[in-house]
């Protein structure tokens, strides 16, 4: 039943800022939880709908869950480099692991507590988690307030750990206008927006250079159009990672104060952000009541840092305790080869199910 579930999840298509699509995978959540019993409720987003299911239960202080169902993949990336495959134990395709398993291991353990003792369960099911959930960051930190603890579907380690921190993540774009001109015939009169952009890539990588334990990554450049034209626009998005919240504010500073270095403008923007989530000796209570909970079903779940960021930094930031990582086990978020161990989808609802009745 969960390997058909989640067959159904990745073949609907869900990438980041389709808004139709996103919306009607939205409308199939909302049913469902509202079957089981939630109350639910939509944030209405230009690029997606975000969606707060509510169960009832038995004491002031609610668990909350936190999901997403945007993936990276484009539509027809299903029918492209990555059909859905099952083979060995192993079911591969786009967003399997990250994280359409994950919210197929929420749905299920839900059906498991129907009808038993536990506290109030919040969900909140993220549209543009991909890129940093920056029409979601107010609503996480809204529906996170008096929550007893916050536990996250996303992939867990490799070896089925959970994720007890997170680095800090942060996306800047960087964009540059310069001047156009002929390129053979006028060269003087031009401001290349390109090359001002590549010094400003090099100025990034040595403010980098000066701290130890970040990591930077640009990932989307553009500018120019026609080769004997000076190009006049350029840019360039970067994602940062930060190990803690003193080294954040110290990059972030020196990348917003650059300046350009011939007669160009440089605008910086900060377009997402989620803070470092830092151990704590909360989480780490946490953890020892999961164990103890995951002990009780027959799995012995340890914990340990993790470098990706996701919206459990906001939970973990505000000092609630929070735990990452409850999806299936598996490999290659982000990458072709996506995959989740089928095993593991029955192993992690049942592990969800002992926790929310244990807690």
């Amino acid at each position: 039943m969960m390997i058909e579930r989640l067959r159904e999840y990745v073949g609907t298509e869900t990438p980041t800022g389709d808004a139709a699509a996103l919306n009607a995978f939205a409308d199939r959540l909302a049913t469902r939880y509202a079957d089981l019993g939630a109350t639910v409720r939509r944030e209405p987003q230009p690029t997606g709908d975000h969606l707060i299911a509510d169960f009832p239960g038995r004491a002031a202080q609610p668990l909350l869950f936190l999901t997403h169902h945007d993936t990276v993949w484009p539509i027809g990336q299903l029918a492209g480099a990555m059909p859905w495959r099952e083979a060995d134990g192993i079911i591969h395709g786009p967003g399997v692991f990250d994280m359409k398993g994950g919210l197929v291991v929420l749905e299920t353990a839900l059906e498991q507590v129907a009808g038993r003792d536990h506290r109030p369960l919040r969900i909140v099911v993220v549209a543009d988690e991909e890129i940093g959930s920056p029409t979601a960051r107010a609503l996480v930190t809204a529906e996170a307030e008096g929550a007893y603890a916050a536990f996250g579907f996303e992939p867990p380690h490799p070896n089925g750990d959970l994720k007890t921190s997170r680095w800090g993540s942060t996306r800047v774009r960087l964009e540059v206008t310069g001047r156009e001109a002929h390129a053979a015939l006028d060269p003087d009169r031009g401001v290349s927006a390109i090359d001002e952009l590549v010094d400003q890539l090099i100025a990034v990588r040595q403010v980098v250079a000066g701290h130890e334990k970040v990591l930077c990554n640009v990932g989307t450049i553009s500018g120019g159009g026609r080769t004997n034209v000076v190009p006049g626009t350029a840019s360039a998005d970067i994602g940062f990672r930060f190990v803690d919240p003193q080294t954040e504010e110290a990059v972030l500073a020196a990348v917003t104060e650059l300046k350009p270095v011939r007669d160009a403008q440089l605008s910086v923007q900060v377009l997402s952000n989620r803070p470092a989530w830092e151990p704590s000796g909360a989480t780490d209570e946490l953890l020892a009541k999961v164990a103890a909970a995951g002990r009780s079903i027959g799995q012995e779940i340890g914990g340990a840092p993790a470098s990706g960021a996701a919206d459990t930094n906001l939970t973990g930031w505000l000092g609630i305790p929070t735990l990452d990582g409850l999806g299936p086990v598996g490999k290659g978020a982000h990458a072709v080869h996506e995959q989740v161990v089928a095993a593991t989808l029955a192993e992690r609802a049942a592990l969800v199910a002992a926790i929310i009745t244990a807690l």
